[in-house]
């Protein structure tokens, strides 16, 4: 009998924990946006909209579709503490070869005491920011403005 209880509490703890898993991986999902452009044309506007955003780019691969950036160090919301957005993006073409898919993750990266404990920032993906949507829209102003 204490076999049985014993068995059916770690079924209540894995569903558990799966549960647990499943609201983080749905926390670090990306948000998608498809463009009619190719894949090197679509990577070339968005370094132009990131900068344009304020970001600096700190890593780059045109061919593999990747760009890691990062934006300008904040006042924190307490005295002494500083923040800062994190940008990884990936691009890869659409499944029907017509355009450029874009997969953006958005991080807050939050030191609670930059002054006196360097070093001890931590990490929260964020999924409900209005930044997604500015990049969306600057990236596509981009793409449509005129070529010189």
């Amino acid at each position: 009998m204490g076999l049985v209880l014993a068995f059916s509490g770690c079924s209540t703890i894995s569903d558990a924990t799966d549960a647990v898993r499943g609201r983080l991986a749905a926390r670090e999902e990306a948000k998608v946006r498809s463009y009619p452009a190719a894949p090197r044309e679509t990577y070339d506007a968005l370094r132009n909209a990131v900068a344009q955003m304020g970001y600096r780019v700190v890593r780059r691969g045109p061919a593999q579709g990747e760009l890691e950036a990062i934006g300008g160090v904040r006042a924190g919301e307490s005295h002494g503490s500083a923040r800062q957005l994190y940008l990884k993006v990936r691009l890869k073409p659409s499944l029907d070869g017509s355009g450029t898919e874009v997969a953006v993750r958005l991080t807050e990266i939050i030191e609670p005491d930059s002054s006196n404990r360097p070093g001890q920032a931590t990490e929260a993906a964020l999924r409900d920011t209005p930044q997604y949507e500015v990049l969306f829209e600057k990236l596509g102003q981009v793409l449509a403005a005129p070529k010189l």
